[in-house]
């Protein structure tokens, strides 16, 4: 008979020392993107491409985080986040943290990166650095298609300084007029209308004499090389690179809202014109007249200004990767079809048709048992997308009703939405137009939906539908049968071959009964409060998931063994954490693979020394959930939407799926296996909250577990 634990001492979980920031732990695991982008191991124009990750992460972080922290010292808030800290300590603490990490970003492409394309014939050059033909080239360039769509703006007693729009690159132009002798002060917007790297043609693409892969010069540079154009009979004294980032998170009073697609419209609009600035970049070298004008004009303090080496904006390095150099980029990855789905792929032409003689399709296979997808390593369009096209066009379906949080305007499931209402089918689409930065994506394509007849639904007041689900239903002679796929990540066709992700196909008649009752909460007046085998969120999934830890830690207290291995995108709930602790103290073994923010501290004696935390930063980003529960032996293993954060627990509708498939549990068990196993990618938190990257023991080899996870799909089909 197992042997029961000693009670641990009474300890106060609350403790501010036991807690990380949330926003420095965030820019910890934007440090962890960064380092992509600093290995020398990582293919290099993918290192560009990480540290143009690096550079869009930090204008979100920005435009939602910093200056919603600035708004609550503005609003003297003095709350103080579970670490102890006020939110004017937060902006001196990201400060702190975050300028090395820009310093080290800008100073590596510059003495680093360009150098290291430069001697594989990528040359992004500097206008000292061109010969008279290729200046000559961009001379005409700027004549025919730049100077035309450029306006400066003069500064002085009647020419008020100039709204600068959000995350624009501008040109501060010091202007002497030569009659009066007097400097003046002009803004040029950089448009962003134009490619950021102008290439040259075929013929001039060289460079010192030799012919390049690619040789090309940033926008900025050719029309700061030609603003006496834009400022006749002015001498150009001198110019200086700036960008701006402004407030661009809002909220809409959705109880005072009669229609809540145009005040979301109404809030874009305003979004486009920004709020307050929150961030000023410079370039280096920037004179303190030209600095100090800036902070006076956009309300500035010094805090707020980052100087930085080189090119601004290294978001635009993002293009750069579609050169025409594949030795330097990561090997291409085809996801596979899944084998259960393969004969019925093969059979389906493009004209519509997409089952056998014998009565194969895809409600077939899932009727023979749950089907388990892993994007992108199996096949998303051969899969997920297969299974809405094929109910569209289905004489037999009757019902196709699915959330969509983000996809692309011209994804191939919008469309089938829209074919299967053609068809007649009920057709019902949950848009959650306040998915952030997608907001104005998900209008246009809403409106496309509902003109086609498909009901469209907003959502509920108060709450972001995040979950992923489809719901199929189907007439089989007598029985009326309901379809299902419960997922990890967006519909989204392009980001289903970035991120990994999980998804479940069913047609357990308890999940379907489960899904229609969600339906009819997030469509309908239902209030649903219970759920056959869902964990609903705001309903059930706190407290469920509360009862799963605790539960841990009552067998571990009793002598058993207590296991616990959480894979998610965050951990920042206090209360999930607290209740971690108590597991840890009781003797449980903690496993948790978070990619992002985590607040928990693992490794302090007495409260966490049994929880280890990893992260995962590679060549995909790591998006699935996945929570497994030893219970004696009687493993429970769930994935869903749901990040264990208040936001996700209670501010949102999620999904959390127990998988009751035995095979299918050990596949998800074999992944965290392989996830855990990772000295490649993986990085692991210390109780100082640094993270330390695993590297190979000496003699063993390196283990990348999304490298892994590809060989394993690629088995599958006996490649």
């Amino acid at each position: 008979m197992p042997r029961r634990r000693s009670v641990p001492t009474e300890i106060d979980l609350t403790d501010a020392s036991y807690y990380f920031n949330r926003e420095l732990s965030w820019l910890e695991f934007n440090h962890r993107v960064l380092h992509e982008a600093l290995d020398s191991r990582t293919p290099l124009l993918e290192r560009l491409k990480f540290s143009a990750i690096f550079s869009s992460n930090l204008d979100e972080f920005f435009m939602v985080r910093v200056s919603g922290l600035k708004e609550q010292v503005a609003a003297q808030v003095s709350q103080r986040t579970p670490d102890g800290r006020t939110p004017q300590e937060q902006l001196e603490a990201i400060n702190q943290r975050l300028r090395p990490l820009v310093t080290l970003q800008h100073r590596q492409l510059e003495q680093e990166l360009r150098p290291l394309l430069a001697e594989h014939g990528i040359h992004i050059l500097n206008y000292i650095d061109l010969s008279q033909e290729q200046r000559f080239y961009l001379h005409h360039y700027f004549e025919e298609r730049v100077f035309p769509v450029l306006t400066p703006l003069a500064v002085d007693p009647g020419h008020p300084f100039p709204r600068i729009s959000n995350l624009s690159l501008n040109l501060a132009v010091g202007v002497k007029d030569p009659q009066t002798n007097e400097t003046r002060f002009a803004r040029v917007k950089v448009p962003n209308i134009l490619p950021r790297f102008i290439a040259f043609p075929k013929d001039l693409q060289y460079h010192e004499g030799k012919p390049s892969i690619w040789t090309g010069v940033p926008l900025e540079q050719v029309i700061a090389h030609n603003l006496e154009a834009l400022f006749p009979g002015m001498n150009i004294q001198e110019y200086y690179l700036f960008r701006v980032t402004r407030d661009a998170d809002f909220e809409v009073q959705e109880d005072e809202a009669d229609d809540l697609l145009l005040a979301i419209e109404e809030e874009l609009r305003k979004r486009r014109l920004g709020g307050s600035v929150v961030r000023l970049e410079i370039q280096m070298g920037t004179p303190d007249f030209v600095r100090q004008t800036l902070m006076h004009e956009l309300e500035l303090k010094e805090e707020d200004v980052y100087e930085v080496e080189g090119l601004l904006n290294l978001r635009d390095l993002m293009s750069l990767l579609a050169l025409p150099a594949p030795q330097l980029k990561d090997p291409p990855w085809t996801p596979v079809v899944p084998p259960r789905l393969r004969r019925i792929v093969e059979l389906s032409p493009d004209d519509g048709f997409w089952g056998s003689d014998e009565g194969e399709d895809f409600f077939s296979v899932l009727r023979q048992r749950d089907l388990l997808l892993h994007h992108p390593y199996d096949s998303f369009a051969a899969s997920v997308q297969q299974f809405i096209t094929h109910a569209a066009i289905d004489p037999d379906v009757l019902a196709i009703k699915m959330t969509l949080y983000r996809t692309s305007g011209d994804s191939p499931i919008v469309k089938s939405l829209i074919k299967a209402a053609e068809n007649g089918k009920q057709v019902v689409a949950l848009v959650e137009l306040k998915a952030r930065f997608d907001e104005e994506n998900n209008i246009n394509w809403a409106r496309k939906l509902e003109d086609s007849g498909v009901h469209v639904v907003y959502g509920l007041v108060g709450l972001k539908t995040h979950t992923k689900t489809v719901l199929v239903v189907r007439q089989e002679g007598d029985l009326i049968r309901r379809y299902v796929h419960i997922g990890t990540g967006n519909y989204n066709p392009k980001t289903a071959r970035l991120y990994t992700d999980l998804g479940l196909f069913s047609c357990r008649e308890e999940l379907g009964a489960d899904l229609t009752d969600l339906f009819n909460f997030l469509t309908g007046y239902s209030r649903q409060q219970s759920y056959r085998k869902l964990l609903v969120a705001p309903v059930s999934l706190r407290d469920r998931m509360l009862g799963l830890i605790q539960r841990e830690a009552e067998h571990a207290s009793q002598g058993h063994s207590g296991r616990i291995i959480a894979k998610m995108n965050a951990l920042v709930d206090p209360i999930i954490i607290q209740a971690l602790y108590e597991a840890s103290r009781a003797g449980v073994k903690i496993d948790l693979i978070v990619r992002g923010m985590c607040c928990l501290r693992p490794g302090v004696v007495g409260v966490s020394d049994n929880i280890r935390v990893i992260s995962i930063v590679g060549r995909y980003l790591e998006h699935s959930r996945i929570f497994y529960f030893h219970n004696k032996g009687e493993e429970e293993i769930f994935i869903g939407s749901a990040d264990w954060m208040r936001r996700n627990l209670d501010r949102r509708v999620e999904a959390v799926v127990p998988i009751e498939d035995p095979e299918i549990a050990l596949d998800l068990q074999e992944i965290l296996g392989v996830l855990l196993a990772d000295n490649r990618q993986a990085w692991e938190l210390q109780p100082d909250g640094t993270y330390i990257q695993r590297r190979p023991v000496e003699g063993s080899p390196e283990q990348s577990a999304q490298k892994i996870l590809m060989e394993m799909a690629q088995q599958q089909t006996g490649a």
